[in-house]
């Protein structure tokens, strides 16, 4: 009997991909989860053992935060990446990585088929079938959600009556949720102007008294919250427990699909939100200018390329070394006010803040020219726009 790796979740699709691979195949089924911060040590026991009464050969959980992290959330912070200004790839660059470690176990099982739920109107079979053919050309995909055009209903009746009767209860939101923050899709995401509710997000506000917070950061990366030092992955994990409480981080993101329509999701992610941002106003201090202009579409090249499923790109590598290049003065302290549905940035302390400069104070004084130095520095300045204007009066 041939094998076949499936990416299972433990939701309806992956599980139907299951009972359909099983049944209508012929194949022995081997499930995998990656976890990238979406769920809990029992949240997992209860996958596991949901994928055993479904009958798989073998079941094995993947924690790749500290890979996440290494690969791509770190970079995501050194570029200050939110997609359109806006969405932080909260579940657009684990995708990526869940296909790696999908790959690598199907080639350590020596198994001849990965199969995925996802449909073929969205952009993760894109960035699943990237990975898989990149990484093991060799090995089959399977979709069967996509490849027969399934309805919820559908998958719920062929898994009854082949003897799967969980209550599939049809949650009125879609959530996915990691460690750089949660989706949340519904209907109201697929129009294009209604917001989602309150209800709709998984963290409900529970503090409305303004926190002062102070974030540590080492050549870029977070590395603590309040004279806490710790790795930085413990650190957003931190970082998530203080914001959400005050429902921060919450927007809906409106951007173009790999497969070519717009597309809505709303999401909330606190940790990333209040990271990106407090780690760009520590850049504004302590990078040249012209750092700061490079880093800005570098940043966003990088961010679109990792949505799209582009990570093999060599041009991502590329950007890496760019971006972590840049991060070598960026260490100090930021100070966050945390208040209901939104932050403040109150300022920094770094050895490396191009503020103190013995040069001068921004509309005070200046002790490294005098005023006709000033004059003639402006003269020349103007000299390009004074020579177009008299070439081109009639304009």
């Amino acid at each position: 009997m041939e094998k076949v790796v499936v990416a299972y979740s433990g939701g309806l699709d992956t599980s139907y991909c299951v009972k359909y691979l099983q049944n209508e195949l012929n194949l022995e089924v081997h499930s995998v989860l990656v976890n990238t911060g979406g769920f809990s040590a029992e949240e997992l026991k209860m996958v596991e053992a949901k994928a055993y009464e479904m009958g798989v050969k073998s079941h094995t959980n993947c924690n790749i935060l500290e890979t996440y992290y290494q690969k791509a959330i770190k970079y995501m912070v050194f570029g200050n990446v939110l997609k359109n200004n806006t969405y932080p790839l909260s579940v657009s660059a684990e995708r990526v990585f869940q296909a790696i470690e999908v790959v690598e176990y199907a080639k350590k099982i020596d198994a001849k088929y990965i199969a995925h739920g996802s449909t073929g109107a969205g952009n993760d079979q894109v960035r699943f079938d990237m990975i898989f053919q990149t990484l093991a050309p060799n090995i089959e995909i399977i979709t069967p959600i996509r490849d027969l055009k399934l309805s919820r209903q559908e998958e719920i009746e062929y898994l009854k009556k082949h003897g799967v009767d969980f209550p599939w209860s049809k949650a009125k939101y879609s959530i996915n949720k990691g460690i750089w923050g949660t989706s949340v899709g519904g209907v109201e995401t697929l129009t294009s102007h209604q917001g989602l509710p309150e209800s709709a997000y998984p963290s409900q506000l529970q503090k409305t008294e303004p926190t002062d917070i102070k974030l540590h950061f080492k050549k870029g990366e977070l590395v603590g919250v309040n004279n806490e030092i710790d790795s930085s992955i413990n650190t957003i994990l931190k970082l998530e427990a203080i914001a959400s409480k005050y429902a921060i981080g919450r927007d809906i993101h409106v951007g173009d699909t790999i497969v070519g329509i717009k597309g809505r999701v709303g999401f909330e992610a606190a940790a990333a939100v209040v990271t990106i941002k407090a780690h760009h106003l520590l850049e504004k201090h302590v990078l040249s200018k012209w750092q700061q202009n490079l880093k800005e579409q570098l940043g966003s090249w990088y961010g679109m390329l990792l949505h799209d499923g582009q990570y093999f790109e060599p041009a991502m590598r590329n950007i890496e070394a760019f971006l972590e290049d840049s991060q070598k003065t960026v260490t100090g302290e930021v100070f966050v006010t945390l208040k209901p549905y939104h932050f403040s940035l109150n300022g920094i302390e770094s050895d490396h803040d191009l503020m103190k400069s013995k040069f001068g104070e921004y509309g005070e004084t200046n002790k490294a020219w005098s005023a006709e130095d000033a004059k003639g520095f402006i003269k020349i300045l103007g000299t390009p726009n004074k020579i177009f204007h008299s070439v081109n009066s009639e304009l």
